[in-house]
């Protein structure tokens, strides 16, 4: 359904009709200019041709060094989203299952049922602040269970993972036999300290990626930090599907690294006062939620609301949203991504709050 909200917008976009898009998180925000410009460079220097379906080799070494890991551990991806396909694919047989605390991002879902595999999902509650019962988690593994999937910070809750439930988890895995993919895309731009997988233990998979942390959205660029027979497998099938990232990109991102902390400050910054702008208009009204741990999204509660049926009325007055049904079982609840400028929050919030039932 998100997509389909997204086309709708677009319609009505092209209608001549003002849409304040809290629907994707996709920020308004520009990739950094240094990006840009040495993209730009390494085209007119001519890294337009093919690249190493693994990555240029530049660009893995340094993601190495920052994860403090081989650089055979590395494979550059088609965006994060491909990497974390790709693994699903390499990794999943058809009635096997995979392990999800849920609200979750929908392509994990969709990515495994296709694959033929089954989707076990642990439902957390906005009550208990988004956390997960360990205990819970342990008993929805058997022995088809190949994965468990984490995403901390988490899309759609912003909420980050703590020390203590990551590490019981690493733990519950370990003594289960079953690999760990840690969907870390936002962690550099967290508000808060969001531990790596690779904090606890290197033989589990890290996704990692630029769209959100590098404001490369459109970019599509990845990488996974997995184990070396892994990393090949990843590679030929890269060779045989996306043939590589295009290296005017990769050069891009390589640049992007070399400003790392000051590129995720100037995210946080912005992101922080359009938190606190929202939040300070949803403590009025009758919806319910946490603050956010990270950028982008908020994920409130109406008691009694129809999300879909709601979402679809909120765009013809002007704001899309997500409904909750689009992250799992959460029909209360609807996804704003802070995408878009403070005025335009403060707007787009108060259209929301009038509207709801």
């Amino acid at each position: 359904m998100l997509y389909e909200i997204n086309e709708k917008a677009i319609q009505l976009e092209n209608q001549g009709k003002e849409i304040i898009k809290f629907n994707l998180g996709d920020p308004d925000l520009p990739t950094p200019p240094e990006i840009v410009e040495a993209s730009y460079e390494a085209m007119k220097q001519g890294k337009t041709k093919y690249s190493s379906a693994a990555g240029e080799m530049l660009l893995r070494e340094e993601l190495a060094r920052i994860h403090e890991v081989s650089v055979d551990n590395i494979v550059v991806t088609t965006g994060s989203k491909w990497g974390i396909f790709s693994l699903l694919f390499l990794l999943l047989k058809k009635g096997e299952n995979i392990v999800v605390p849920s609200p979750h991002w929908t392509s994990y879902e969709l990515g495994a049922k296709k694959l033929g595999a089954e989707l076990r999902l642990l439902k957390r509650d906005l009550e208990s602040d988004w956390k997960i019962d360990v205990e819970k988690l342990e008993a929805l593994i058997d022995k088809k269970t190949r994965l468990i999937i984490l995403n901390s910070p988490n899309n759609p809750t912003s909420k980050v993972i703590d020390d203590k439930t990551f590490s019981d988890i690493v733990q519950v895995a370990k003594s289960k036999g079953v690999t760990i993919l840690s969907d870390e895309v936002y962690s550099d731009i967290s508000f808060v300290k969001a531990k790596s997988i690779l904090d606890f233990d290197t033989e589990n998979i890290l996704i990692g990626g630029f769209s959100k942390s590098f404001l490369m959205t459109g970019w599509r660029i990845g990488f996974a930090v997995v184990e070396k027979e892994l990393a090949k497998r990843m590679i030929k099938l890269n060779q045989i599907t996306t043939t590589c990232v295009p290296a005017f990109i990769q050069y891009g991102a390589l640049k992007g690294l070399e400003s790392r902390k000051k590129i995720a400050d100037d995210i946080k910054t912005h992101f922080k006062v359009r938190a606190d702008t929202a939040c300070s208009i949803l403590s009025k009204s009758k919806m319910q939620f946490s603050y956010p741990d990270a950028p982008f999204y908020l994920f409130p509660k109406v008691k009694g609301l129809d999300s879909e049926r709601f979402t679809w009325d909120l765009l013809d007055k002007g704001v899309a949203v997500a409904p909750g049904t689009a992250f799992g079982d959460y029909r209360e609840f609807i996804r704003i991504a802070l995408t878009v400028d403070k005025e335009k929050i403060r707007k787009g919030m108060e259209t929301l709050c009038e509207a709801l039932p």
